[in-house]
């Protein structure tokens, strides 16, 4: 099967953001405004990465692992497998998404040499999960049918487009 072409990479990511908010705030700011209005505590940044951190992994993972597709992938027709085409172990999962979230260094890097403003860091975050990191299957020359980004090549997991009759939603 085919690896997924750029554009549809981008539409896939900019949809998985657009669920990723339901995720975020379900798990994240419901429990975090009831502590802030019930007893005045709020956690501090630090803390409230890793926890959202911790939230985003255990949803790529756990949708990895089950189906190889989360909603976001569904929708576009694309699955994340092994190397032989075989589900992901856990390892690759967890891999995959430490790898995959690495476009956050350059971003922090960015904000701490030009101290960004909020909104000018969301810009950038945006720009760089959208357009920047999924530009990274150009940096592999094989076929561009087979093309893979950096984090699939890092974990061995491919990504690969699905033709429109083997789609089935889980």
């Amino acid at each position: 099967m085919p690896a997924p072409q750029f554009w549809r990479r981008v539409f896939c990511s900019l949809y998985e953001q657009l669920v990723l908010l339901g995720v975020i705030a379900l798990t994240f700011l419901l429990p975090n405004l009831g502590l802030g209005v019930l007893f005045g505590v709020s956690l501090p940044s630090w803390l409230t990465f890793l926890y959202l951190y911790g939230v985003l992994g255990l949803y790529f993972v756990w949708y990895w692992l089950k189906s190889g597709q989360t909603l976001a992938m569904q929708t576009w027709r694309i699955r994340i497998i092994g190397p032989n085409g075989d589900r992901l172990s856990k390892k690759q999962a967890i891999l995959r998404y430490v790898f995959g979230s690495l476009w956050l260094l350059p971003c922090v890097l960015l904000q701490w040499i030009f101290s960004l403003e909020k909104w000018q860091i969301l810009s950038m975050l945006f720009i760089v999960a959208l357009f920047l990191w999924p530009l990274t299957i150009y940096l592999n020359r094989v076929t561009p049918l087979l093309r893979q980004g950096l984090p699939d090549r890092w974990a061995g997991s491919r990504l690969v487009e699905l033709p429109k009759n083997l789609v089935t939603l889980k």
